[in-house]
């Protein structure tokens, strides 16, 4: 590593949370559009999109025009009062996200999103069905943040001993993982998990008020069969049980898709998003019709940070980049092309690797001669990658995840691709 990356790694180390360590060996400078440099000149194409957050690419010059405007308001923050960007915005927000959604409420990280996921099924199931059914049905594997209900939410066992105890009322069933589940498989799954429950001491009419679903699971880019999910949304209704999709990974264009719910056919009753929702400014929000997000009180839930005009301002220019420059028409031809050179990759090296994904969210899990998860091999990949000039996803498992800015260009994509293709080549 050069003297600079040391010397800001050895600051770091000194006076910040180890916890924020770990990441890739790079002491970026600049980024533009689908390019990180370094503090040592060295260019890199980004097919991390900072997990997930450039969906637009960085420093879009919309997002700098918008925020420019603001500070020339004189007007940064503005706790919970009105401001004419929280305004413009939240109008905004609830027409492009259209039916069955009817309103918003911002905050400013995913965690926080999915915790006020949590509140309002509570809420709905007090005020509205008035069965008192606290219940939540989970995934194992699944993912919705860091805080201590969205954690609880989370399926990661052996990570929540801090916690000291687990909510009696939040049910884990098993994720359908391809390898395991078809399409033709999906529904069976389904009600089999159901049946676990109920052999648990779970009542599904009188014990479970809402299923927390995360899009797809993020550390394969992972998603359900579309027969599971149906039959989910079908035993909700029929239940009176809310379903709610965090979309934090999924919203804005990233699975080729508006939101990736609708990869599904289905409508939720809540969605959570962030990351590409606001273009590098630290936003959130939930989504969902009148009657729930009204549910709570005026002061009953609220949140310092969230609706200031800074981050309004760059979750608009989000928007409305997304309206003039037919990002979703962008985001299919790109899908296209993304999807067919992986496949190729799929093809060519299918006896150490197989490929997930859809539309500008794809992992590739490496596995043993053996079928085993080659964890090793993975890391191998993306610490060459890096070597080469390219930044994509290190999860920590067999995986890695690679997810360009949706609207990057045709060059860069296949010049990542390439890359990635050379990498894997160098790690066998």
């Amino acid at each position: 590593m050069s003297k600079k990356y040391n010397d800001a790694k050895s600051i770091l180390e000194k006076y910040e949370s180890r916890s924020m360590h770990g990441q890739l060996p790079i002491y970026w400078k600049s980024a533009k559009n689908s390019i990180v440099k370094d503090h040592d000149k060295k260019r890199y194409i980004d097919f991390t999109s900072t997990i997930f957050v450039a969906n637009i690419g960085h420093s879009n010059p919309y997002i700098k025009k918008y925020i420019r405007r603001v500070l020339r308001s004189n007007l940064i923050h503005s706790y919970t009062y009105l401001n004419k960007f929280r305004v413009e915005y939240i109008q905004k927000l609830v027409e492009f996200a259209g039916s069955p959604f009817e309103k918003a409420y911002l905050a400013s990280s995913g965690t926080e999103a999915t915790e006020t996921a949590l509140k309002l099924i509570r809420l709905y199931s007090n005020k509205v069905s008035k069965k008192n059914k606290p219940g939540i049905i989970s995934f194992n594997g699944n993912y919705h943040g860091r805080t201590l209900g969205s954690f609880m939410m989370s399926g990661f066992e052996k990570s929540k001993s801090w916690i000291g105890y687990h909510d009696p009322n939040i049910h884990f069933i098993d994720f359908p993982y391809p390898w395991n589940v078809s399409e033709e498989q999906g529904e069976d799954f389904f009600i089999n998990q159901l049946e676990n429950l109920k052999k648990k001491g779970v009542n599904l009419k009188t014990d479970i008020g809402g299923i927390m679903i995360e899009t797809f699971q993020g550390w394969g880019a992972l998603f359900y069969p579309k027969s599971f999910i149906k039959k989910l949304a079908s035993f909700a209704k029929e239940n009176d049980i809310l379903t709610c999709f965090d979309e934090m990974q999924a919203g804005f264009f990233r699975t080729g898709k508006k939101f990736g719910f609708m990869h599904y056919e289905v409508n939720p009753d809540i969605i959570c998003i962030g990351k590409g929702m606001g273009g590098g400014m630290p936003i959130s929000g939930v989504l969902s019709s009148k009657l729930i997000l009204d549910l709570p009180t005026p002061g009953e839930m609220s949140s310092t940070n969230s609706a200031n005009p800074l981050v309004c301002a760059g979750a608009l220019a989000t928007l409305d980049y997304i309206k003039d420059y037919n990002i979703s028409s962008l985001a299919l031809n790109n899908s296209l092309l993304f999807q067919n050179e992986l496949n190729k990759i799929s093809v060519e090296f299918k006896s150490v690797l197989k490929i997930y994904g859809k539309g500008m969210i794809y992992a590739i899990l490496f596995h043993d001669d053996n079928g085993n998860p080659d964890i090793d091999r993975a890391n191998k990949v993306v610490d060459t990658c890096l070597n080469n000039g390219l930044i994509v996803v290190k999860t920590g498992r067999e995986s890695i995840k690679i997810g360009p800015p949706v609207n990057i260009s045709k060059k860069y994509l296949l010049k990542g691709l390439q890359i990635l293709k050379d990498s894997i080549i160098q790690s066998l």
